[in-house]
């Protein structure tokens, strides 16, 4: 049967193809059938993708929602938060501005203490100053009300007529100057400008004796007056001039402490011009003392010679002697030191007067060695003439016209009789703090008689060519009660109890206080010097 069936088959074709095309429909409609399938499941999946994706996109929206919920819980909270700190800033910064403020009025309360001290202190303080400018202006208004009323003194003695001009154009041909300016009358003029030309304190050459603000002169008035000759002006001292005239030359002071007093001047004038220390010097032998300006080469020199002949007060230590003796015919000694001078200034006055009224002295003539000594009493100013007399004979036998000039110093007054001007002579010049104002002051005490026999010798040298200039600085030293030492100065020898409890007994009215008067008698000497 199944070789029938087969046959059958083979043999029926059209039934093979009714199998095929059914087949092939059957597979088509599957695969429609699967396809269709696909397409639903694959639009199921879609669907359900599209579902679950609106699902996470509601829970995203949710969870978003949610969480911006909770983000905008907790930014509320933070602001919350942030507006309680920042209302505790607020608060605390209410503190801050509390403590600040009541800092503020604490410091505005010092302040205002402290410009209240302060304006006391500067109310004290310019009460103090005007009461200082006060007394000052009050000094200087007094100074100037005087020199007014001296002023109109003048006034008064230049109209007194002819008599007086003649007189004064006869003083005048008396010292040479007839056609010059004469530099010895005038006044005192307050100078705190131009004077003082030095500093007593820096000037490492001054002299204790005459150093008064070292040693503790508080007063100062005394360094600031300038010398004013009526008509003229003296001219103007320049140190560096000075030395310039002085290279390779010597001038040398010879006398007594007075004259002392102007070398220690004139030193302490020229060396402020030389700062280097080493370009300067003092040399101590025996009665000569020497400043050197190395660098000009030029010296300036002191010489203990008081009574200018040899006497027993030639030790420039030890000179205090009860009688004064003078050897009328020897002078070489002393001479031979001053020989080769080029410019020579003399002074001798101080020790030729009488320190009480029955004072005298002794001439020597001869020598023991000799066995001719003789000892002749004489009065002072006779002993005077005798010095001066064998000066000029020296001086007209040695000196060199034409080489060296010469000079010899006026008279320099003493303030010990405070009654001159006055005052009480208990006083002597002690806490004299102005001039005299009164022009053409004499004090009865000076005595100008020795000046005049000084000069009358020294003219006879006139005829040899020999000239000796006279420093008149007697009338305008005269005015200055005011410029000693007092006791401001160096006491060599100790004070007494008696002494301390009246200090005017031991004042020095004197010597002269530096800077101070003897300037003014060394720019005289500058003047001749370099204009005359």
């Amino acid at each position: 049967m199944t070789a029938g069936s087969k046959m059958t088959v083979l043999q029926s074709p059209v039934g093979l193809r009714s199998i095929m095309t059914s087949l092939a429909a059957f597979f088509i409609v599957v695969s429609s059938f699967s396809l269709l399938f696909e397409r639903g499941q694959e639009a199921q999946v879609q669907m359900a993708l599209e579902h679950k994706n609106q699902e996470m996109q509601v829970k995203v929206a949710a969870n978003n929602k949610h969480h911006d919920q909770q983000l905008k819980g907790q930014e509320a909270e933070v602001q919350l938060k942030m507006s309680h700190s920042e209302h505790h800033g607020q608060q605390l910064r209410g503190q801050e501005a509390q403590v600040q403020l009541k800092m503020a009025a604490a410091e505005h309360h010092d302040q205002e203490q402290l410009r209240t001290q302060e304006g006391q202190v500067q109310l004290k303080m310019a009460a103090a100053e005007h009461h200082d400018q006060q007394q000052l202006s009050g000094q200087e208004a007094q100074v100037q009300l005087k020199m007014a009323a001296a002023d109109h003194h003048d006034q008064q003695q230049q109209v007194k007529g002819n008599e007086a001009e003649v007189q004064r154009r006869a003083e005048l041909h008396d010292s040479g100057a007839e056609d010059q300016c004469n530099w010895a009358r005038g006044r005192w003029v307050y100078d705190n400008g131009s004077r003082p030309l030095y500093s007593g304190l820096k000037c490492s050459f001054i002299f204790p004796e005459v150093a008064c603000d070292k040693y503790g002169r508080k007063d100062v008035m005394y360094q600031h007056w300038r010398w004013q000759p009526h008509g003229c002006d003296l001219p103007r001292f320049n140190a560096s001039k000075l030395l310039e005239k002085l290279r390779n030359k010597r001038l040398v002071f010879v006398g007594d402490s007075l004259n002392r007093n102007q070398w220690v001047s004139l030193v302490c004038m020229v060396e402020a011009s030389i700062p280097d220390d080493r370009l300067k010097t003092r040399i101590y032998n025996g009665s000569l003392i020497s400043f050197k300006a190395l660098e000009y080469n030029a010296t300036i020199d002191f010489y203990w010679s008081p009574l200018l002949l040899e006497s027993n007060s030639d030790n420039p230590i030890i000179h205090r002697v009860e009688y004064r003796i003078i050897r009328a015919d020897r002078i070489e000694k002393h001479a031979s030191v001053w020989r080769d001078s080029d410019i020579i200034v003399f002074n001798s006055y101080l020790w030729w007067r009488k320190q009480k009224e029955d004072m005298t002295m002794k001439v020597m003539y001869g020598s023991f060695e000799d066995g001719d000594a003789r000892l002749d009493k004489v009065e002072m100013d006779d002993g005077f003439e005798i010095a001066i007399k064998k000066l000029a004979e020296w001086l007209g036998e040695n000196i060199d016209k034409n080489k060296t000039r010469i000079f010899f110093a006026g008279s320099s007054p003493t303030h010990s009789w405070a009654s001159n001007w006055g005052g009480e002579d208990s006083n002597k010049c002690l806490n004299e703090t102005e001039p005299i104002y009164k022009t053409g002051y004499k004090a009865a005490t000076t005595d100008y008689s020795l000046m005049a026999k000084a000069e009358s010798y020294f003219r006879t040298l006139e005829p040899k060519g020999i000239h000796v200039q006279i420093l008149n600085i007697t009338e305008l030293s005269d005015y200055r009660k005011d410029g000693h030492p007092s006791v401001y100065r160096k006491q060599y020898v100790p004070l007494t109890k008696e002494q301390i409890a009246n200090p005017a007994s031991y004042a020095d009215c004197t010597h002269w206080c530096l800077p101070g008067i003897p300037d003014v008698w060394n720019e005289f000497l500058y003047g001749y010097l370099m204009y005359k």
